[in-house]
């Protein structure tokens, strides 16, 4: 027996959690990294090509391409390939921009409840320089689409599906968000209100994967999302959260709407996932 046999048939040994898992941090977090690299060492214009580049090698090869050839349909199944109808796609892109609202106003009810931390937000996430502020935007897209495509292929689709297939939806679903708030608590804005925030989104990208069978509306929902977060939370560039905590204010008009918006978009959110349920069947 050679290495090589020894080491497949100790990974095959794991159970099918562990090995998710393991796969889906490394297919999430490896690649998401490719983009920092670049921006440092070549600046945004030609960065940006060559991320854009490696995103769409990425996802050729994480939905089944290339080598090896033995993994292919392994590949293809971890990463929910097929195609939706046009309804799929109605409800599937209703449920992905109705989750990055969601998120972005239970953000905002955060810091109506206790002050916005804006030093921990922007620590590790200066764009200064960068020369420009279009040059600055093109960044927080790219930064976006790369955590976005990268993270729900690794989390949603390597770690969550096969889980799915070995112990259920529910215990899916809570590994990979699980597993997705505990990546991030090494951030700088990962403060004990903001935990729950993350650990609600992944529950949340777990059941629109699974309800819609497929990666992309979650890679929508979650690109849309951050391009939020770099934009206003993590970087400014987009402004700066001012209101108050409403222990200072009381319950303002801004507060009264940003649960209104919350509840709203969430109750969409759901029911647009329930739909993607009921057409795939």
């Amino acid at each position: 027996m050679t290495a090589r046999d020894g080491l497949r048939k100790g990974w095959a040994a794991l159970p099918v959690a562990l090995r998710a898992v393991v796969a889906g941090i490394l297919i999430a977090l490896v690649a998401a990294n490719v983009w920092p690299a670049l921006l440092l060492a070549l600046g945004v214009p030609l960065a940006s090509i060559l991320e854009m580049l490696f995103l769409a090698a990425y996802v050729w090869w994480a939905r089944g391409g290339g080598m090896p050839r033995g993994t292919s349909t392994a590949r293809s199944i971890a990463f929910r390939s097929r195609k939706l109808s046009s309804r799929q796609w109605l409800w599937g892109l209703l449920a992905a921009l109705s989750f990055g609202v969601t998120i972005h106003a239970a953000i905002v009810l955060l810091f109506r409840f206790t002050p916005y931390p804006i030093d921990a937000f922007r620590r590790g996430y200066d764009f200064s320089f960068i020369p420009s502020p279009s040059l600055r935007w093109i960044a927080v897209v790219v930064s976006a689409a790369s955590a976005g495509i990268c993270e729900e292929t690794g989390f949603r689709g390597y770690m969550q599906q096969p889980i799915e297939e070995r112990h259920g939806v529910p215990v899916a679903i809570l590994v990979s968000a699980c597993v997705f708030m505990l990546v991030h608590l090494g951030k700088g804005w990962a403060t004990a209100g903001m935990v729950p925030i993350v650990f609600g989104a992944g529950i949340l990208l777990g059941l629109l994967a699974w309800s819609s069978r497929s990666l992309v509306p979650g890679m929508v929902g979650h690109v849309a999302m951050d391009i939020g977060l770099f934009a206003y939370w993590w970087t400014g560039i987009a402004g700066t959260f001012a209101l108050r905590p409403i222990s200072e204010t009381g319950v303002d008009p801004p507060f009264l709407i940003a649960c209104a918006v919350f509840a709203a978009s969430l109750c969409v959110v759901l029911g647009s996932m329930a739909q993607l349920r009921r057409v795939r069947g």
